[in-house]
């Protein structure tokens, strides 16, 4: 066996784990394939938020098999994790890692290549209680390198499995955070960020460590010029929090701020641990030490018992936040979940029609937050080249500020990697177009 091909359904934290995963076999002489090549294994990387990222992720594994009969298929991640006897049901499946025990993904298959009967390592995930060192130091292309600092969930939101798919939090050892960021700084990445199940948590189940402290410690590392960090909640921004974030210029002022719904009835619902008033408050305090800051979030419509009113005070309070862009969800039940359960589930027009309304109210937001920024100087991080947006020869180069506005520039020189201040000229759809300033 010298071929091997992943393919990653669902969030950024996979992304990063298929990533490590690929090293792995890297580092152990193995050639890396296209997902639609043939191979002589294939790892199928999971997801399990919806029922839907179930079924995307079976059609993969079949895929993998009919590439080539022969082949080891491996599947592992969330919905691995949830359902092993599902998964090791499916015709031409050989193991099942789920979301623990990667690291020996390889040590695993060659293990395994003198068998026949299929392998299930699955464990129960809620007694693992330390982080799983999952590394990347080679990311070839790329400019923005993203960095698992922590795993698991306490919070049993109550339309998620993720809680279930992850275990309890853990936290990756501050040493090792570092360590790893200063190998991808030297492999040349000016963009580290931090991410993880659920980032917030970072630090928790660690001695005197906490979000806030290991950012500082990431601060320090001279050449590094950017820190984002994933999606957090409003229970994040302390004061102690915000005070020390005014302290850390490198850290981006952009920020994937939580939400879900604006109706403080539907959040309960929800189990989530805040109200509207503590986001709305959180956000106005984060504008006062960030004024250009760029919100994101994400909003589910059509909760279970989601009414006409509770859905109009969601509109409105999303509204009046003013994000720069909302991802919009319609909710879908979840096998396993109490909201699964819950009585008046909420018809499909609605949901959909809900949706349009509220994807209608982003696009106006995110062009009234573009429009904010024509004509001020930005620094673009850029990213890569890309077909001309105007009817001329020049050649653009596509990259992002630190408050992640897409901009296109347009360049004699390659700028890919290339930190540039630009000057925002025209707003498009979803992004500016602007004039790079030669020094």
């Amino acid at each position: 066996m010298t071929t091997v091909a992943f393919h990653t359904l669902g969030c950024k934290v996979n992304q990063y784990e298929t990533e490590a995963m690929t090293e792995l076999f890297l580092s152990r002489g193995y050639t890396v394939v296209e997902y639609h090549h043939f191979a002589d294994i294939y790892v199928i990387n999971t997801c399990t938020v919806t029922n839907l990222g179930d079924k995307k992720s079976r059609q993969m594994i079949r895929r993998a098999k009919k590439q080539n009969p022969a082949s080891i298929v491996i599947v592992v991640g969330c919905y691995a994790q949830i359902a092993p006897d599902e998964v090791m049901a499916i015709e031409g499946v050989n193991m099942v890692i789920g979301t623990n025990e990667r690291h020996r993904i390889v040590e695993l298959i060659e293990e395994y290549s003198d068998s026949t009967t299929p392998i299930n390592t699955v464990t129960n995930i809620m007694d693992v209680k330390e982080f799983e060192e999952l590394s990347i130091q080679h990311l070839k292309g790329h400019t923005r390198a993203y960095l698992k600092i922590q795993e698991g969930c306490n919070q049993f939101c109550s339309y998620c499995i993720i809680p279930y798919a992850r275990g309890p939090i853990r936290s990756r050892k501050p040493e090792d955070v570092l360590n790893e960021v200063k190998k991808l700084v030297a492999n040349g990445f000016k963009e580290i960020v931090l991410t993880g199940i659920h980032v917030a948590s970072y630090g928790k189940d660690l001695e005197n460590m906490n979000l806030l402290k290991i950012l500082e410690m990431v601060h320090t590392i001279s050449e590094l010029e950017r820190i984002r960090i994933g999606s957090i909640e409003p229970t994040v921004l302390t004061e102690d929090f915000l005070d020390g974030l005014s302290r850390l210029p490198k850290v981006c002022d952009h920020f994937h701020l939580s939400l879900q719904s604006g109706c403080d009835t539907v959040l309960k619902r929800m189990n989530r641990k805040y109200t509207t008033d503590l986001y709305a408050q959180s956000v106005q305090k984060l504008r006062q030490i960030l004024p250009n800051v760029a919100l994101t979030t994400d909003i589910i419509v059509g909760f279970p018992g989601e009414t006409t009113e509770e859905f109009n005070m969601t509109y409105d309070f999303v509204r009046k936040i003013g994000f720069s862009q909302i991802h919009v969800f319609k909710y879908s039940p979840r096998d396993g979940t109490p909201a699964a359960k819950m009585i008046d589930q909420i018809a499909p027009t609605i949901k959909e029609e809900r949706s349009r309304k509220m994807i209608l109210l982003g696009k106006e937001m995110q062009h009234d937050f573009l429009n904010q920024h024509k004509g001020k100087v930005s620094r673009v991080l850029f990213e890569q080249r890309v077909p001309s947006k105007k009817p001329s020869s020049e050649t653009y180069y596509e990259g992002y500020t630190s408050n992640y506005i897409r901009v296109l520039a347009p360049s004699d020189q390659d700028t890919h990697n290339m930190l540039l201040p630009v000057r925002m000229v025209e707003v498009e759809q979803d992004f500016i177009t602007g004039q790079i300033i030669i020094a």
